[in-house]
């Protein structure tokens, strides 16, 4: 070995500055900044080359992760870039919003080593943004084009990624979105000091070069009827997300002041996006809200309120800190800006005055052993509080919201609303009508951007098999 091998020992582990808390709070932008090239290579150095690498295992996708980081280390990078996405057809947007402390970085041989894993999510998200200004595009020129046509429904992760992938297969892809941007709740769930705007049009603008239609503010089932989609395409990819948030069934959940977090978000980037000033019932400045729920979703909730002026912040969860669904790092990111934390409370009732929320009553917890090796919560007797609230955002999660058009047409789904997909007999992401597959929230429930991205490059795989065995029966038999 040489002394590169062991980088780790006298090179710690660095992440892109970021911005001062008191002055990021004060608008939108993203906080982390990006790496210069030679620190970007520096920490790539860092990497120890594991012949089993466990980064590789723990990624969603299964990112050449070891490969490329060799490749930023040696200063390729358009090679790096065009290895990232033999993979992952949105690498700049999982590398900001994948929750790699549980995935690769918390895989990584350096991370159980406590020399701090290497920072493969900020090395992936510069190597993008840099090719791409750099000039870098996908090469297609030994693409063949077959003269099949697919519909995608829906442009977020998961038909962004389909649609480069059938585009590499040389079939033409064309999206359909009732929103008037790409992304999905990449663009109107997830806040912009998490993930850019510009990011998710840059991605747009790359998809485009590579012959991507897409159909902005056309809704199927409204201005184009789901027949019509099955008469003029091959295939039709669904990827409709999860967009049904869960009701906790909180009493005094329709009093006025309580808001579910989607909702709450989509509104406050739609007004970004106008450069207007918040609806008053948006209007968080001097308010105090407490935002229900633990995972990322409550997260974007927390550090939004402070953005709009909350005068505090409170985060409820029923468990502990270490059960906490969410990134460690927005949950650190929350704290840094202000938030309070308040763990194994539950919220049991919304107490109102004159028709508005005054009040979140909450119960102690207390951690069991269910026998199924997670913590469970139970109510301690007695413990009730009342927490002061102006402001109430719930977020508590989201089910998948199939369009009603699933069931004319025979798609299969499942007691919670989910599509049914790759069931016996049939490819990877098929349902149960041969020619339309689909993928992401709509099959998995919410979960990450990462695994949405995975199913829309399956299920183009699946599409394109299909096409290619229905073109050869047709020669077979003509």
């Amino acid at each position: 070995m040489s002394t590169k091998d062991f980088r780790f020992l006298d090179l710690p582990r660095q992440v892109p500055r970021t911005v001062p808390v008191a002055v990021r709070v004060l608008g939108y932008g993203e906080i982390s900044g990006d790496f210069a090239s030679s620190e970007a290579a520096a920490q790539s150095e860092r990497c120890i080359d594991c012949g089993n690498p466990y980064c590789e295992h723990a990624c969603p996708v299964h990112n050449y992760i070891p490969n490329w980081l060799k490749l930023v280390q040696d200063g390729r990078l358009f090679e790096a870039a065009t290895l990232m996405h033999e993979t992952n057809p949105l690498p700049e947007i999982c590398g900001r919003v994948c929750p790699q402390d549980r995935l690769c970085e918390g895989a990584c041989t350096l991370e159980q080593g406590d020399f701090g894993a290497v920072t493969i999510g900020s090395v992936e998200r510069w190597v993008t943004d840099e090719a791409i200004r750099q000039g870098w595009r996908p090469d297609l020129s030994r693409v063949r084009e077959t003269g099949a046509r697919v519909a995608i429904v829906g442009a977020g992760p998961a038909g962004l990624a389909c649609a480069d992938r059938l585009r590499r297969a040389g079939i033409a892809a064309h999206v359909f979105d009732r929103q008037h941007e790409i992304g999905g709740l990449l663009t109107f769930g997830i806040p912009p000091f998490k993930l850019d705007k510009n990011v998710v049009r840059t991605r747009r603008m790359v998809l485009e070069g590579m012959g991507v239609v897409f159909h902005l503010g056309v809704e199927i089932g409204r201005d184009i009827t789901f027949d019509e989609l099955l008469a003029d395409y091959d295939a039709v990819f669904v990827g409709t997300g999860a967009y049904t948030y869960v009701d906790g069934q909180l009493e005094g959940r329709h009093l006025r002041g309580v808001h579910d977090a989607l909702p709450f978000l989509i509104a406050n980037t739609e007004r970004l996006l106008r450069d207007e000033p918040p609806a008053p019932e948006y209007d968080l400045a001097g308010k105090h809200v407490v935002v229900l729920g633990g995972g990322d979703t409550g997260m974007d909730c927390n550090r939004t309120a402070i953005r709009l002026g909350a005068a505090s912040v409170t985060c409820v969860y029923r468990r502990d800190e270490p059960s906490m669904p969410g990134s460690r790092r927005e949950v650190g990111y929350s704290r840094d800006e202000g938030v309070r934390f308040l763990f194994q409370r539950q919220p049991i009732a919304l107490v109102g005055d004159d028709g508005a929320v005054k009040a979140v009553r909450v119960v102690d917890t207390e951690l069991f052993d269910a026998g199924d090796g997670r913590l469970r919560p139970r109510n301690v007797e007695g413990s009730e509080t009342d927490l002061r609230a102006d402001v109430v955002i719930q977020a508590f999660g989201f089910q998948p919201s199939p369009p009603d058009w699933c069931d004319a047409f025979g798609i299969e789904r499942d007691r919670s609303g989910r599509i049914v997909v790759g069931a016996e007999g049939r490819l990877p992401l098929q349902t149960s009508h041969p020619r339309i597959f689909a993928g992401g929230d709509n099959v998995r429930g919410a979960d990450l951007v990462v695994r949405a991205v995975y199913d829309g490059r399956e299920a183009a795989a699946s599409i394109a098999r299909l096409l290619v065995t229905s073109t050869v029966a047709a020669t077979v038999t003509a």
